[in-house]
């Protein structure tokens, strides 16, 4: 994927209030391993991701999500992964241990969006979150965020979309999921 594709995808993700500031991360699978972006990158201007092998150290300039991205690609024949930070999909997370769309686009893209635990960071939510995604396309993080995996980042950005536009939809009806 190139440079361009990366920034292409970070601003939209920025213009449509799906990351703020410096939260989220994206990566991409490539030989004996994966890009990713930088820790503390904006993704609206990502910079050159860091090559992070499957297995064995990991530069520090890495994301602290690598471990989620790592153990993805290691479970998962997906090829892009997105973390973000959409705020209707994180508040309804706190309420719900999965949830289920109630909007034609969501039902169609993420029938059943699972929630699951773990701090940020963490070898518990990298396990959490790729054993998701093993079965689902997307999965939110309780009170942290949304990870979305497909075989592009474009993928990956639009059940993104997705998941908020669901969860906005179930919060101003009132439901839960």
């Amino acid at each position: 994927m190139s440079a361009a594709e990366w920034e292409r995808i970070g601003k939209r993700m920025w213009s449509e209030g799906l990351v703020r500031a410096n939260f989220g991360n994206m990566s991409a699978r490539c030989e004996g391993g994966f890009l990713v972006t930088r820790s503390g990158a904006y993704l609206d201007d990502p910079g050159d991701p860091i090559f992070v092998p499957l297995a064995g150290d990991v530069d520090p300039r890495a994301s602290h999500e690598y471990r989620v991205h790592r153990e993805t690609y290691r479970l998962t024949p997906h090829v892009a992964l997105i973390h973000a930070h959409p705020p209707h999909a994180v508040a309804l997370s706190l309420l719900a241990g999965e949830i289920v769309p109630e909007d034609a686009e969501g039902k169609f893209l993420c029938p059943v969006i699972p929630v699951v635990t773990g701090e940020p960071g963490t070898g518990e939510l990298a396990s959490a979150v790729a054993s998701a995604l093993v079965s689902a396309p997307v999965t939110v993080a309780r009170g942290h965020g949304t990870f979305a995996a497909g075989m592009t980042l474009e993928e990956a950005y639009l059940l993104t979309a997705a998941v908020e536009h669901a969860c906005c939809i179930l919060l101003l009806r009132g439901s839960q999921g």
